[in-house]
């Protein structure tokens, strides 16, 4: 990309935005001087890493947003990362969303629920939009829990010996007899009997204590409340302290005491390896060691390392906006960019890594250090307390740190899905790594409505904003081809998307055999793209066979066939493979897409076939109103006022319209 007029950027906060010729975003930062930022990819290219110059040769465009401080663009860049996922940025590529334990206040007796990140969030924004009264507002959440089966747990020997409500708000508004758990006593029943505020608040509270990591001034109320109630006589409710006290022990033997003076913190820790960079976070609440997480990015190196840890933690804590409390006060990280640390400090594998990529940030005008900066102001508006980032403080934090790094390190290596991409290298003979794949399948009703579907993949993950439907009836007339030519529509397609141009995938797979991988391939020749060499890796995947040679559609078959250019026999790949049922998964994701968008497209033509016959509606007013009412009942229901909404429309077409569609319903036709 040439170095555009810098003149025409402004010195203030905001995000930038580099777009290759198609418009697609390829990087997305945020900047205290957008100007003096955008300069610093202008200098030098041996001052800039691989990265950097790898996306400037695809650029060729910039675009901000200005914000009014740095902490709202720190704000925005992180919701647009996970927006558009730009193929240069560090992207969290995590799916799973975390579990904490979520308590509502506001109600007489409060109940203790388990929810996931995304759906507290969601429904935060519902309530502010005008939602039920943004009951989520004054709501305490513990956690994160990145096991679903420990948070269960936790949550099942809670209620056992803290006998909360466990119904909803509505069951518990019309309940008119206690429940089972009242009778398994599992539950107070304050939903019918009078269960005095002063006991339900103080077996509420012993439980935040438990769920906050307090366990040792939890264990220290119990005993006391237990030797109180002996010497007061009061047998029963000391042998009811005397269970939760146990109960509450073995919990706390279940986790590992790892901080002195009960320190809450979450380390973050990085360890490099050969296929990219791995990371862990441990979460240690009052000294207890409570969970943990791990995280893998492919093809990273250590240069790498610096803008990871920042890009992480922005999308890692930004999204846990009305959960402040699961914000731990500090958040440790092996680098920071202030401080180089001495010789003595950095000994060790893990610690070399830690100051990977640190010469010349201090150089960048919109350097690191004022990104975490924006972090942390950001993080406590979050919380409403103060959150700092900081390197480990003792010797205790930094071996928890080199701890972090060893289980990601370990996690990567035990789990077959994060080297998937190479795993589908080895296996297909690519060169390099299988992380961008493209799916087409082909569905038509006997030569009519032929449509392809492509699909698309990345790490894994499907990039649905890719997705695309390809009208080829067109296409395979001017061809000449034979309705229903499975050969003929591929080629069609694949003309279609040499066209299209790049990003071209790392594979290509074609739903189908050797035939259908050898027209696709040769479409592709005659565009002058080369489909199975230069350009991508190309492959077919078709149905195994059975003892007479028919394709086996049986569900849950796990044997089918993938087949390469210039091989006659299909991959030696094992029955139910990790990377053979990963293509399946691939191939069954374009089916199911291609199938949808050709049923719409053959009822819209059935439909618009009914609408012809409308007094003065034609094919083009025809498609305007399937796509606004979707069927003739909708449309008489709609009325005439309805109708004439639509363009094209008035009102002596709407009321002729309208009295031939009730014509019609009542005949029954149409419907």
């Amino acid at each position: 990309m040439q170095k555009p007029d810098l003149s025409i950027f402004p010195l203030e906060p905001g995000v930038y935005l580099y777009k290759d010729a198609t418009g697609r975003i390829l990087y997305v930062g945020k900047a205290r001087r957008l100007r003096n930022r955008i300069a610093s990819y202008f200098r030098e290219a041996s001052s800039l890493s691989s990265k950097t110059r790898h996306m400037l040769q695809h650029a060729v465009s910039i675009d901000i947003l200005r914000t009014s401080t740095e902490k709202e663009a720190l704000l925005l860049e992180a919701s647009l990362i996970k927006k558009h996922r730009p193929r240069y940025n560090i992207v969290l590529r995590d799916d799973k969303e975390y579990l904490l334990f979520r308590i509502r206040r506001e109600h007489q007796y409060p109940r203790v629920e388990l929810v996931r990140r995304n759906q507290a969030r969601e429904r935060k924004q519902r309530n502010s939009r005008g939602g039920p009264e943004g009951r989520d507002k004054d709501a305490l959440f513990f956690g994160p829990f990145s096991s679903g089966l420990a948070a269960r747990e936790t949550w099942k020997l809670m209620h056992r010996y803290f006998p909360l409500r466990r119904c909803n708000d509505r069951a518990f508004a019309n309940r008119t007899r206690p429940c089972l758990y009242y009778d398994m006593g599992l539950c107070l029943a304050p939903c019918v009997l009078p269960v005095a505020q002063e006991e339900y608040q103080a077996l509420l509270a012993r439980v935040i204590l438990l769920l906050s990591g307090k366990s040792r001034e939890l264990l220290h109320e119990l005993r006391e409340s237990m030797q109180r109630a002996s010497v007061e006589l009061r047998f029963e409710d000391a042998a009811r302290y005397r269970d939760q006290l146990r109960a509450v022990e073995r919990t706390v033997e279940r986790q590992s005491v790892v901080l002195s003076h009960n320190r809450t913190l979450d380390l973050v820790g990085v360890a490099e390896i050969p296929e990219g960079l791995a990371l862990g976070v441990l979460f240690v609440r009052e000294g207890l060691l409570l969970d943990g997480s791990n995280f893998f990015w492919p093809a990273l190196s250590v240069e790498d390392t610096p803008e990871l840890i920042t890009g992480f933690l922005a999308q890692f804590y930004l999204g846990r906006k009305g959960m402040g409390e699961s914000i731990p006060p500090r958040i440790v990280v092996p680098w920071l960019p202030e401080g180089q640390g001495s010789e003595a400090e950095l000994a060790g594998d893990e610690r070399n890594l830690h100051d990977a990529g640190t010469p010349g940030a201090a150089d960048e005008p919109d350097g690191r250090e004022d990104r975490l900066q924006a972090l942390e102001a950001a993080l406590t508006e979050i919380r409403g307390k103060p959150v700092h980032v900081t390197k480990p403080r003792d010797q205790d934090e930094d071996k928890l740190v080199l701890m972090a790094a060893a289980t990601a390190r370990e996690a990567v290596r035990g789990s077959a899905l994060s080297s998937m991409a190479e795993l589908l290298a080895r296996r297909l003979r690519s060169a390099k790594a299988v992380r961008r794949i493209e799916v087409v399948d082909i569905s038509h009703t006997g030569g009519k409505q032929t449509r392809a579907g492509m699909v698309v993949f990345e790490d894994e993950q499907p990039v649905t904003r890719d997705f695309r439907t390809y009208k080829l009836d067109q296409d395979l007339a001017e061809a000449g081809a034979d309705a229903g030519d499975d050969y003929a529509a591929l080629s069609a397609w694949a003309r279609r998307r040499a066209r299209a141009g790049p990003p071209w995938p790392d594979l290509l797979l074609v739903d189908g055999g050797k035939g259908q991988l050898a027209a696709v391939r040769r479409a592709f020749a005659g565009a002058g793209v080369e489909a199975g060499g230069g350009d991508f890796m190309l492959a077919s995947i078709a149905k195994a066979r059975d003892e007479a040679g028919r394709a086996d559609r049986r569900a849950g078959n796990v044997s089918d066939r993938i087949f390469l250019p210039d091989r006659s026999n299909p991959l030696p790949l094992a029955s139910g493979s990790p990377e053979l049922l990963f293509l399946q998964r691939l191939r069954d994701a374009a089916h199911d897409f291609v199938i949808g968008r050709h049923r719409r497209a053959r009822a819209a033509a059935t439909l618009s076939g009914e609408l012809t016959r409308l007094p003065g509606v034609g094919p083009g007013l025809a498609r305007t109103l399937f796509e606004r009412f979707g069927s003739l009942a909708a449309m008489a229901d709609a009325g005439e006022e309805a109708l004439r909404t639509v363009p094209g429309i008035g009102k002596v077409r709407a009321k002729a319209i309208a009295e031939r569609l009730a014509m019609l319903l009542e005949k029954g036709e149409g419907v």
